[in-house]
């Protein structure tokens, strides 16, 4: 009895072991693809452009593309995972190279306009529905309207997402949400938003809300299968800066790869660069940041010839 009950005390604190060993490898294999999946992608979110009747206005008076756009910055940066452009410095780069002037971004304006925000992934989009309908059944006892009332909200989005290097439409989906809420009603007003919390309290909030959900799903996706990169901005006597800096998930300690950009690559039937040829010339390693953490410093490990806008990729 007393040895049957030794083997199978042996045999659970075997178990116990192979359990603690497999946490531990499996432990020591998240950690460098955690430190690779820390490191933030960029982001710029384009206003949307607004093919709906126009009958119906953001809480605050703006088109709903604008508004749409602003709420999915928001949720991009509260995720955590990526860096997003304000949108003062898209617009600027609109006016300046004179593109977007009709309030419409095309996939190659926003692709020419990321790669100088130095951004992997522009998402641009247009509003083609957006608000609410109302069914009333019912009557109404002098002058007062009492009875059943139906309320469907409804939110779409034909949104793109463009690689900015190639101009490529990574994907193309169309998001279309709804809302409905009905019961026992006294005839009101007509339906609006007088404030943001009512806003995000109405079903058309909440259809917004929704779509805003499946649209960041969507980058998630995209997203996480497009390869870092950072660029040089600064070549020192021991050293070089590049861009971006710990806001973006960089470490000091950090080892990096970096290449230089060869011959461009344009497709010859769409006239879009399909990207480059890249020839590895050394690696860095971070040792600290300036310009408020937006940029690192780091020493040349191995290699010469760096210059500015050398691509810096994650060992």
């Amino acid at each position: 009895m007393a040895k049957g009950k030794r083997r199978t005390e042996n045999k659970m604190e075997g178990n116990r072991m192979f359990k603690r060993l497999m946490i531990a490898a499996l432990c020591l294999g998240i950690g460098w693809d955690l430190s690779l999946g820390q490191l933030k992608k960029r982001v710029a979110v384009f206003s949307f452009e607004d093919k709906t009747d126009h009958t119906w206005h953001w809480w605050d008076g703006r088109a709903p593309g604008e508004g749409m756009a602003d709420m999915l910055t928001t949720a991009l940066v509260k995720s955590g995972k990526y860096i997003v452009v304000e949108r003062q410095e898209i617009d600027q780069i609109l006016a300046e190279q004179k593109l977007g002037q009709a309030g419409i971004v095309t996939q190659e304006s926003a692709a020419q306009v990321g790669k100088m925000l130095g951004v992997e992934l522009a998402v641009i989009g247009s509003i083609t529905e957006f608000g609410y309908s109302e069914k009333e059944t019912g009557g109404r006892v002098k002058g007062f309207g009492l009875g059943v009332k139906t309320q469907k909200a409804t939110v779409a989005v034909d949104v793109r997402l463009v690689h900015t290097t190639t101009g490529e439409i990574l994907k193309a989906e169309s998001v279309r949400k709804e809302e409905v809420s009905s019961g026992l009603a006294v005839s009101t007003p007509k339906f609006g938003f007088h404030d943001k919390a009512e806003f995000d309290n109405s079903i058309v909030g909440k259809a917004t809300r929704s779509a805003i959900e499946t649209i960041v799903g969507l980058i998630d996706q995209e997203a996480e299968a497009m390869p870092w990169s950072g660029k040089i901005i600064l070549v020192k006597e021991n050293g070089v800066y590049f861009k971006p800096g710990m806001d973006a998930g960089v470490k000091e300690g950090d080892t990096f790869t970096v290449y230089t950009k060869g011959e461009e690559l344009i497709d010859p039937d769409t006239g879009l660069s399909l990207g480059s040829e890249e020839e590895k010339i050394g690696t860095i390693q971070v040792v600290g940041f300036t310009a408020e953490g937006k940029v690192s410093k780091a020493i040349i490990k191995m290699g010469s010839g760096f210059q500015k806008g050398d691509i810096v990729r994650f060992k």
